[in-house]
Order: C-alpha cells, then sequence, then structure tokens
C-alpha cells in the first residue's frame, strides 16, 4: 500500500526542485537577452563562424605486399572508433583524421587475398603515429593464388594518391560502377561493353548497357598500379551514354560478344541481348549488331518472348550467350564457342551462320566439377580460353555456395578440349561474405608464351547478405593475375 503523506513529500520536494530548475534556466535567458541587447553589435562579416584549421597536408600510408612491394588496392584501414579508409589503385590512403595526427593508432588491416599476421589477442592490425607529410608503409601477407592489380572501373581509382599529387594527369570517366564486363576485338581496337552503370546524379542510372574502346595492347605491365585508357562513348554533352537501347521497357543486357566476318569479309560486331523485367528475369531475347555509324547496337531478330510461349521459360544455354572463344576442331573446321564458362553451343565462325539457329548446335557441358580436394563443386559463370604456356584449356568460374561467399569464390582449371573432360579445380581466389561473379579472361593481353592469366570480374554486396559495401569499389570491375607457373597451381595441371 501507497503511504499518501510521503508521496505528497516527495511531489513537493519534486516542484521546488523542478521550479530551481526552470527559474535557473529563466535568469540565464534573460542575462543573454541583455548582453545581446547591450554588448556593440558586430558587422555580419564578423559573425560568420572561421573553420578550424586543417593539416595542410595528411600522412601518407602505402599498403604493399610483402613478397614483392607491389602496392594493394581495395584494403580497409578501420580506426577503433570505426572510421574507415580505402586502398586506391595505387595502394595509398590519405589519412587526415585531426583528432588522431600525431598520436598512436591502432588500425585494423583486411582486405579480400591479403592479411596481417594476428597479434595475442586475434587482433589483426598495426600500430602508427600518423603525421602530416609522413609516409608509412603497412606491409601484408598475400593468402589467395591470385595477385590483386587493381580495379579496372568507377570513380577515384587513384583519389587518395592524387592528395598528394600523383597521378592527376588521369581524368575520370564520370562512371562510378558497372556490373560485368564483354570484350571482343574488332576494327584493330579491344571493344568494352558493361552492364548496368552508375552515375553521380542519380541513383538510377544507365540501364542499355555502356562501352569504350582501347587499344588491342592497353597494359604495358602487369603489376601494379593498373589504369586502362578507355575511350567512352559519350553524349553530346561529353556523358556516358547507352549502347542497346533495344525497344522494350526495362534493362537491356548484352552477352556473347564477338566480330565475326561475313561471305564478302566484312568484320560486323554483333552479340546476344535479353530484354529484363522485375525482378530480373527476361521477357525477351535476340540477336544485334553494332551500327558503326550511329555507334548503337540496334536488333536483328527476336529468339524469344515470354507474351508468346505462355510463359514458357527460356533456356539460356540454348542461345550464343556468355564469353565466346574460337576453336578450330581435329577436321580443320572453324568454330565458335558459346559458353559461361564450359561451352553449351557451338556455331561456324561465320556471320551468316551466327544468325541462322538452324545452324547452331547443342553441347553438353558440366554442371559441377571435382575439386582437388575430392567433393564436387558447383559452377556459376566464368570464361574458358587457350593457354598457349600450357599447351591447354583453361577455365575460371564462380563456384556457388563457397564456404566463404555464396558468390565469392573463384576456381581454376585445365583439359586438352574445349570440349572436355575438365581436370581437377583448385580455388584461386577468395572473398569474405562479398560477391565477385562473372569472371572475363583476358588471355588477349598477354603475349602467348606468357604464364601471366589475367582476369577481371564484378566486386559487389549483392546476394552475399552483406549490406557493408566498399567505399568506390563496390559493384565494379577488379583485374587480378594469376600466374600459371606458380608451384601451387599443380593439383590441378596434374591431369
Amino acid at each position: 500500500m501507497k503511504n499518501n503523506s510521503s508521496s505528497s513529500q516527495t511531489r513537493a520536494i519534486h516542484n521546488r526542485s523542478r521550479l530551481r530548475r526552470v527559474s535557473s534556466v529563466s535568469w540565464l535567458l534573460f542575462c543573454c537577452s541583455f548582453l545581446s541587447l547591450h554588448l556593440p553589435q558586430r558587422s555580419r562579416a564578423e559573425t560568420r563562424i572561421t573553420p578550424r584549421s586543417v593539416p595542410a597536408e595528411a600522412c601518407r600510408i602505402v599498403v604493399t605486399d610483402e613478397q614483392n612491394g607491389w602496392p594493394v588496392s581495395q584494403m580497409e584501414l578501420i580506426t577503433t572508433h570505426n572510421v574507415r579508409f580505402v586502398s586506391d589503385n595505387a595502394g595509398v590512403v590519405a589519412f587526415d583524421l585531426p583528432e588522431l595526427m600525431g598520436q598512436e593508432v591502432w588500425l585494423t588491416v583486411r582486405g579480400h587475398g591479403y592479411e596481417r599476421k594476428a597479434d595475442g589477442f586475434g587482433s589483426r592490425g598495426v600500430s602508427i603515429i600518423p603525421e602530416s607529410g609522413k609516409t608509412i608503409e603497412i606491409q601484408v601477407t598475400r593468402t589467395a593464388l591470385a595477385k590483386r592489380l587493381g580495379r579496372l572501373t568507377g570513380g577515384g581509382l587513384f583519389a587518395e594518391a592524387q592528395r598528394f599529387g600523383q597521378y592527376t594527369e588521369l581524368k575520370e570517366s564520370g562512371i562510378l560502377g558497372c556490373d560485368s564486363v564483354l570484350n571482343a576485338r574488332h576494327a584493330g581496337k579491344l571493344f568494352w561493353a558493361w552492364g548496368d552503370t552508375t552515375l553521380a546524379r542519380y541513383p538510377l542510372g544507365i540501364f542499355q548497357m555502356t562501352g569504350a574502346t582501347t587499344s588491342l595492347s592497353p597494359l604495358s605491365k602487369f603489376e601494379p598500379p593498373v589504369h586502362l585508357a578507355f575511350e567512352h562513348f559519350r553524349d553530346a554533352a561529353g556523358s556516358p551514354r547507352g549502347l542497346a537501347e533495344i525497344e522494350g521497357k526495362g534493362p537491356t543486357w548484352l552477352s556473347g560478344l564477338v566480330s565475326l566476318a561475313d561471305r564478302q569479309g566484312k568484320k560486323r560486331l554483333v552479340a546476344h541481348y535479353e530484354k529484363i523485367q522485375p525482378p530480373l528475369t527476361s521477357y525477351r531475347t535476340g540477336l544485334c549488331e553494332w551500327d558503326e555509324q550511329d555507334r548503337v547496337f540496334r536488333s536483328l531478330k527476336v529468339l524469344w518472348e515470354k507474351s508468346k510461349e505462355g510463359g514458357q521459360a527460356r533456356r539460356r544455354t540454348q542461345e550464343p550467350t556468355g564469353h565466346p572463344v574460337r576453336w578450330t576442331d581435329q577436321e580443320g573446321k572453324d568454330w565458335i564457342l558459346f559458353g559461361d564458362p564450359f561451352p553449351y553451343l557451338q556455331v561456324s565462325d561465320s556471320y551468316e551462320d551466327w544468325l541462322d539457329q538452324h545452324q547452331w548446335q547443342a553441347l553438353e557441358s558440366p554442371k559441377t566439377v571435382v575439386s582437388v580436394d575430392g567433393p564436387n563443386i558447383k559452377v556459376h559463370r566464368g570464361a574458358i580460353g587457350f593457354s598457349s604456356f600450357r599447351n591447354r584449356w583453361v577455365a575460371l568460374f564462380t563456384r556457388i555456395e563457397g564456404e566463404s561467399a555464396y558468390l565469392g569464390e573463384i576456381w581454376y582449371c585445365e583439359a586438352k578440349s574445349p570440349l572436355g573432360p575438365w581436370g581437377k579445380a583448385i580455388k584461386v581466389l577468395s572473398h569474405d561474405r562479398y560477391t565477385f561473379y562473372n569472371p572475363k579472361m583476358h588471355l588477349e593481353m598477354t603475349p602467348k608464351s606468357s604464364p601471366i592469366l589475367l582476369f577481371e570480374g564484378t566486386y559487389t554486396h549483392q546476394f552475399s547478405g552483406n549490406s557493408d559495401q566498399t567505399p568506390r569499389e563496390d559493384y565494379n570491375q577488379i583485374l587480378y593475375r594469376l600466374d600459371l607457373d606458380d608451384p601451387k597451381l599443380k593439383p590441378a595441371q596434374s591431369q
């Protein structure tokens, strides 16, 4: 039972205390008002707040591979109060937090495929004393077989290093992010095309493919830092533009990009297209060709349309999609093999046969591959190509339901024929709860006798269940290097 007398006393004390607080506040407001009325008034310019001065120069941190001294991009440096820096293509971070300059600072260091050794408490990082104008090197150990060379697309490729006067001659493309890549040799250049593309001006960007060209040998060296001199296709205002505004609502996705000669010997750049509706499903597919004059892709024919098939599902592997490669069979006949990664369709190497679906021949394509450790692994998308160094066909693909991420592991395997059988696969790259899909090899960029195998893929948080997006890096193409003479690849090369 409550004591009414005690309750009344308590309320009285509370009211007196509240009255004192109100009186104090009122007195303070009165004093402030009095002073504002009687103190000399400053001019409007004099009452502006002057920003606090900041260090004239940040502390330059460079992340390097302890094995070869190469700069390592995409490494995250995280303070104990959760401020995150990410190294750019030069491996550089501009550290400029005024509250931490000149004192000992712990930085957690993390990055896919690279690490710092854990201390006694399991923390992986380094202690530094950041000072204005100072350069600090942080070495990391590579844990993946593949070596990260850097980001190819997006904004701020060298943004951190540019704060120190480096790479200032490089211009921004106007593109902040883009989906998976296609490329083909055509008209004396490498033609590049990307999927859905992010711009700065609005969350919804370009959904009709974007593209560019480079020289046939766009890299002078195969180590970081890397930068490709893309000549982007732009509109009259100079902004990146769509290349495949094919009739129909929704995005246009291209695939199977290849340059083919017709009967008169004219080279034609062609591709397969899909029109997309929510939630990321096709409602129409067809074949299209690059218009050399208007520099856009135009539809040639429709292959399949959902509305005309009674809702019947379309089988992607029955159409010329994926990453095509050329192959000459034992009889000397030239073919284009379409696969993603392993061939599921072959077409005679001619424009007319590509255009005539009655000339297409279906192939059996494996859905799983045996790993060097024994169990079967599910194959997602990827690419194959012929390695003169290995004198074999090689494949790189993303694994479905990997141990570290649903679509974050890249695997390598070999075969004597592009039609298989494919040998045991070995993991060459892993991402921790992050996606890296649709890898594309670039055998065309390296000398035929070289053991260097270049590949890129789309780095994104999508499909990973991880909402923590890497600033600047997310939803972009990252280039890697795999050395086929690495002894650690032997288990996949012994078949």
